[in-house]
């Protein structure tokens, strides 16, 4: 990513796999124990056919994205909401877009994004321009 940020650049991370093992480590860390995202049994029972990962598993690997290319005292504001799951064995990719600078201050589109284009969380950062 360049010093000066522009409209349209991108930022781009390539999640690893989400594992069970990911998703189990991330509960332990988290202390988010919700069955829907450890315990397969425990979803079948009320219809829902796998184990899917937690919501701010996303939001952390979003947040890597912005703070891998910016220390973090640029970082002004981040907020995302959530769209729709990301199931068990999938590869999120996470992307930020410059939708434009104004005032030194870059404003960016954010999204996690399924290799089928699902896009399972958006939101939007603020990070000094340079």
């Amino acid at each position: 990513m360049p010093t000066t940020l522009n409209p349209g650049d991108t930022l781009t991370l390539e999640c690893p796999k989400i594992t069970r093992t990911t998703l189990a480590l991330y509960a332990g860390a988290s202390g988010d124990h919700n069955p829907v995202h450890i315990d397969i049994d425990a979803c079948k029972a009320v219809g829902i056919p796998d184990v899917f990962a937690h919501g701010m598993l996303s939001m952390a690997y979003l947040g890597r994205l912005l703070t891998d290319r910016f220390p973090q005292e640029r970082l002004k504001s981040y907020e995302v909401r959530f769209s729709a799951i990301t199931p068990v064995n999938s590869r999120p990719t996470c992307t930020g877009t410059v939708a434009r600078v104004e005032d030194g201050l870059a404003h960016l589109d954010l999204a996690v994004t399924l290799p089928d284009g699902t896009v399972t969380l958006q939101g939007s950062a603020v990070v000094t321009a340079h």
